[in-house]
């Protein structure tokens, strides 16, 4: 699967992904051939259809894809948690309606975690009868128009003995409806991500649709794996603009950044055995990112400046990586980065 990755980064993605960024739509095809190469169903039980692979291969994996085009795996990449909450709900039905095609590719999913991950939270969850009642909002959701379903998870606060309450995650169809609006988003990278904010007003999640509830505790409690994945975005811009400095002619250059690349992976990496690491870990990525793009543009020169180059393209993502799946102390972590006095 990483040799997958690795070509089709390099003969499909890479080659159209400045008019990816010029038009703001991924090619069908793309997700097309990722489906058909195996990679919807990163996740799954293998007894069910699924892939699996390592952690370190999924990470190169992605980190590889992103390199090729931040904007279709940003996108594909959601439908990673699909499949995992597909696989490990205890909804039986739920899961043998859906997974099979989602394994394959011909269902397609998103993700909408953060609206319960604040206190308070963004989006609450109201027992009713036969299911749950959705109100507030989901602020970032990838993927509009191009996905089937979405995974969205909604914080329920009333009669669990618990200020933070439980969290219940289900499926909705990703389309506009009774109790959902959209607000179609405008980003400076990513655009064909088709990323939206949705508003909920009692909108119906019925309770055969519903995968999970839990614990606030415990649904935070997989969030360090989801850090970490988080990260090989921007791993995969730092690498890529590494590889580019270095055919700039700026060997050196691309030397130390690519050791720095290194440490920074086995510093996520780590993260997951000392998840109080992580968020500094994850900072470090973006920010080696924007770093990256930056000595990339200096290194090409002024031509870097220019539309449908890649070196401004990627500065721009490199941004993108600095607030995408943010968390505050990944913001602390950046600013007190980036507010740190040189002597």
């Amino acid at each position: 699967m990483v040799e997958r990755a690795h070509t089709i980064a390099e003969e499909v993605l890479f080659p159209a992904v400045i008019e990816v960024d010029a038009q703001g739509v991924i090619p069908g095809s793309h997700f097309d051939l990722l489906a058909a190469q195996g990679f919807y169903a990163l996740g799954g039980d293998p007894e069910r259809g699924g892939v699996e692979v390592d952690l370190r291969s999924l990470v190169a994996i992605l980190e590889t894809l992103a390199g090729g085009c931040l904007t279709t795996t940003f996108t594909w990449v959601q439908h990673y948690s699909v499949v995992r909450g597909l696989t490990g709900t205890t909804n039986a039905e739920l899961r043998e309606k859906y997974l099979g095609s989602a394994t394959r590719g011909e269902l397609r999913g998103g993700v909408a975690f953060a609206g319960a991950v604040p206190r308070p939270p963004r989006l609450w969850a109201t027992a009713t009868d036969g299911g749950w009642l959705l109100s507030g909002e989901a602020p970032f959701v990838t993927g509009w128009g191009i996905v089937d379903v979405l995974l969205i998870s909604a914080r329920n606060t009333a009669l669990t003995g618990e200020p933070t309450g439980t969290v219940v995650t289900g499926l909705v169809d990703a389309e506009a409806g009774a109790g959902i609006t959209v607000e179609k988003l405008h980003m400076v990278a990513a655009q064909g991500s088709n990323t939206v904010r949705l508003r909920f007003e009692d909108y119906v999640l019925p309770a055969e649709k519903v995968t999970t509830e839990v614990s606030h505790r415990d649904f935070l409690a997989t969030q360090p794996v989801s850090l970490r994945l988080s990260g090989c975005l921007a791993m995969g811009v730092a690498g890529r603009c590494i590889r580019m400095i270095g055919e700039a002619g700026c060997s050196e250059v691309a030397e130390l950044l690519h050791a720095e690349h290194r440490m920074v992976r086995d510093r996520l990496d780590g993260g997951l055995g000392d998840p109080e690491t992580l968020p500094a870990a994850r900072a470090a990525a973006s920010e080696l990112a924007y770093r990256c793009a930056g000595a990339l543009v200096v290194a090409v020169g002024s031509s870097g400046i220019l539309a449908r180059q890649h070196a401004q393209r990627l500065v721009r993502e490199a941004t993108f990586t600095l607030v995408s799946a943010g968390r505050p102390e990944i913001k602390n972590n950046l600013l007190g980065v980036f507010g740190r006095v040189h002597e």
